[in-house]
C-alpha cells in the first residue's frame, strides 16, 4: 500500500506499515524509521518517540528523505 502524504516538499510516495516487523520485511537493506506525519518528522529507534504516537507509521529511512521529511535531532537516550 503506498500512500501519498502532503508536504511542503514535493511529496513522493511512502509505503507506511503500522508494526515495525512490516516495515524490516519491506525496508531491506534500509533503516526503519517512525514518521509521524503530522509534524514531518521522523525518528530512529535510539529516540524517546519512536513508535510513539497516534499519527504516526513505521517507514524506511530513505523514503522519509526522499518525500521531504527531516530527522529529528531531540529525544535521543
Amino acid at each position: 500500500m503506498s500512500v501519498m502524504v502532503p508536504s511542503a516538499a514535493t511529496a513522493l510516495p511512502l509505503t507506511p506499515f503500522r508494526y515495525e516487523a512490516q516495515a524490516r520485511r519491506h525496508c531491506l537493506g534500509d533503516t526503519v524509521v517512525w514518521l509521524d506525519l503530522r509534524t514531518e518528522v521522523y525518528y530512529l529507534k535510539r529516540q524517546k518517540r519512536y513508535g510513539h504516537g497516534s499519527t504516526g507509521s513505521f517507514v524506511c529511512q530513505n523514503e522519509a528523505r526522499a518525500g521531504g521529511f527531516r530527522r529529528s535531532l531531540l529525544g535521543i537516550r
